[in-house]
């Protein structure tokens, strides 16, 4: 299958909405073209029902002829048919012009959020994201699949216009001047309709982001006591999005006004006329009727027009925001430079702090501020900009997923997905599925462990499961390792998400494992236990622990205090009690 390229920011041709929408309408151009084809057909087949009428009654009621009438009759049947098959048709292609436009969009919108990585959260707000996958790209594709029905308007408005001015050059007159005074005075309506549209959407994606962060966040809310607080903020927020709303509602509702009101007053002036022509003899009964059918006929095809009109506008403010979207930024540029040859496992160094991690040992960091943690352990994971190398090789040298491959961070903000509990501790799976990158040897060259034996095996999936200490979730579930995760993992505790983490990061089997405080959230003994459990698991693997449990801190083989963003310390656990400024931030648990 083709892989549907990503728009470019940088290119004036993908930089606004309009050029936007215009660049995507290219790659559906197939269904949009048959859409628009079967549109002019459908609307041209009914827009001449109305002659077939009027020829029918004229030549063959009037005149009582029947070979006429049942001639135009069957033609008004045909015309009927032709509509019929040509509706199916273009509705057909208008469905796959909205989902092709949908998905597309969406499928620049995920990778656009994974390009972002780590920025994603500091540069976008959830609630946008939720909002640019669910309401922009819906109105994405309706916009596009709009253009069928609408391009199909037109051609109706300019056959009907035609005929009438062949027929009667006053009603065609009429119906010439009448349709341009129309579409401007919906023109009018449009520009307010668009920006009370666009201040709506701004603020449904903050309510939006409001509601998840209320969430996400209610089991800490309620240990607080601040849910009153925060419903009483959505609340206020709420109320300023239905006034939003309202407001949009006011324009909208003068446009469907505008919809029925004024291609009925034209509707009246053409039959109006047309009678008054019949009443001096100047055209037949059968005409007349022609004339009211096309009277009546017009105001579909207006319909859609100002129908289009909006869906555009609609679209148009979705693009902008997509736009803005495409075109952020990593913090910064990936590398082009090619990765050395795998020289096996390799110190990784931060310059900006004094922090070195060995090779093959297992490192625990004791931070004086939990700030330092999440800051040290970003730039040692190349979620920021740094000068960290990893052996010789700065990390700013190698390619993302080179960094990824062998560097993984772990915090408690990771998220468990939805589905069988298996899959999801299993990550990214057997060997053969990362392409035979595995371990199949205990030992590597120098007779050091290499982590996982069969990484991606249930045997191995059995190990990492012992060594987080968690056997007890698992046997407590019904089904086991096959049991459903729900979103989020709702249904487990905060200390088994914890060590249900632990095991996923486990099973990745890094060369170098990066935790954030991996058990905080359990009691002293089962901390024991893990601290016990990763150590075996990891003996001869490159493990760096940032926390302050001194069950950890005793079982590392090394262990660094930092403070002020430096290493100021090192040593065992042990030895370095005997420093009041590391013992003033272990000692807190020691005597709890």
């Amino acid at each position: 299958m083709r892989r549907f390229p990503d728009p470019d920011p940088g290119n004036p041709d993908h930089r606004s909405p309009t050029s936007y929408l215009l660049w995507l309408a290219a790659y559906q151009r197939n269904a949009l073209f048959a859409g628009a084809l079967y549109g002019i057909v459908h609307v041209v087949a009914q827009a001449l029902v109305p002659a077939a009428v009027g020829k029918a009654i004229d030549t063959g009621i009037i005149a009582r002829d029947q070979r006429a009438l049942l001639l135009w009759g069957g033609a008004v049947v045909v015309l009927g048919v032709v509509q019929a098959t040509a509706g199916i048709l273009r509705d057909r292609a208008a469905l796959t012009t909205r989902l092709g436009a949908s998905y597309r969009t969406a499928q620049h919108i995920a990778r656009q959020a994974a390009r972002l990585g780590a920025a994603l959260p500091k540069r976008v707000a959830k609630g946008e994201i939720v909002n640019a996958g669910v309401v922009d790209i819906g109105r994405l594709g309706d916009a596009l699949a709009e253009t069928a029905r609408g391009s199909g308007a037109i051609v109706a408005i300019a056959v009907v216009a035609a005929i009438l001015l062949h027929t009667s050059w006053q009603l065609g007159l009429v119906v010439l001047l009448g349709v341009p005074l129309m579409v401007g005075v919906v023109s009018l309506l449009l520009r307010p309709l668009h920006r009370r549209q666009q201040r709506l959407r701004e603020q449904q994606a903050e309510l939006t982001g409001r509601a998840v962060d209320i969430v996400s966040g209610l089991r800490v809310l309620r240990g607080i006591g601040g849910e009153e607080v925060f419903a009483d903020r959505y609340r206020a927020d709420s109320q300023r999005v239905r006034a939003a709303g309202v407001a949009v509602a006011r324009v909208e509702a003068l446009l469907d006004g505008a919809k029925v009101l004024l291609p009925g007053l034209l509707t009246t002036v053409v039959v109006w006329l047309g009678a008054h022509y019949v009443a001096t003899g100047r055209m037949g009964a059968g005409q007349l009727v022609a004339f009211y059918g096309y009277a009546v006929f017009l105001v579909d095809p207006l319909r859609r027009l100002t129908n289009a009109a909006g869906r555009l506008t609609q679209g148009h403010v979705a693009a902008r925001r997509i736009t803005a979207f495409l075109a952020l930024r990593p913090e910064f540029a990936p590398s082009a430079v090619a990765p050395a040859p795998y020289q096996g496992p390799a110190p990784l160094t931060d310059p900006a702090s004094g922090l070195t991690v060995a090779p093959g040992r297992f490192t625990a960091v004791a931070c004086a501020s939990p700030a330092d943690a999440a800051t040290l352990a970003a730039r040692l994971g190349r979620y920021t900009d740094s000068a960290v190398t990893l052996g010789d090789t700065p990390l700013a040298d190698l390619p993302p997923d080179e960094i990824r491959r062998r560097i993984l961070v772990g915090d408690n903000d990771d998220r468990l997905f939805a589905g069988p509990l298996r899959e999801e501790l299993r990550g990214r799976g057997s060997d053969a599925e990362v392409g035979g990158r595995g371990r199949d040897v205990a030992l590597d060259g120098r007779g050091c462990g290499v982590g996982l034996v069969g990484r991606g095996s249930d045997a191995a999936l059995e190990r990492a499961v012992d060594a987080a200490c968690a056997r007890d979730i698992v046997e407590a579930l019904p089904d086991g390792l096959d049991d459903l995760v729900e979103e989020s993992g709702r249904n487990f505790s905060g200390g088994q998400q914890q060590r249900l983490r632990l095991v996923r990061a486990l099973m990745a089997d890094p060369e170098v494992l990066i935790l954030i405080e991996p058990t905080s959230a359990v009691d002293a003994h089962t901390e024991a236990r893990i601290a016990h459990g990763v150590g075996e698991l990891r003996a001869g693997r490159t493990t760096l622990v940032f926390t302050t449990s001194p069950v950890v801190l005793d079982r590392a083989d090394h262990v660094v205090y930092v403070q002020g963003a430096k290493a100021v310390a090192q040593g065992s656990h042990g030895d370095l009690l005997t420093d009041v400024r590391y013992r003033s931030v272990v000692a807190r648990e020691e005597t709890e």
